[in-house]
């Protein structure tokens, strides 16, 4: 049975992993195409766009460290 935790753990980091990849992708397209739409806002979506990679980020690191430590316990 502790072998299904060490799995259980290996599954979440991964998912937590795919769904930050995934977020942060679908932000950079999505500032991608605000950029092409209107040049001149660059810039404040440049800044909006890192400043939700790095919430999205967080909240990723925040689940593999669950996933490890309780495939530490």
């Amino acid at each position: 049975m502790e072998g299904l935790g060490y799995l259980g753990a290996g599954i979440g980091a991964g998912l937590a992993a795919i769904g930050a990849g995934l977020g942060i992708g679908n932000a950079a397209a999505s500032a991608a195409e605000g950029t092409a739409r209107q040049p001149e806002a660059a810039s404040d979506i440049r800044t909006t766009m890192i400043i939700a990679a790095a919430l999205i980020e967080g909240v990723a690191l925040f689940g593999e460290v669950i996933c490890v430590l309780l495939a530490l316990k």
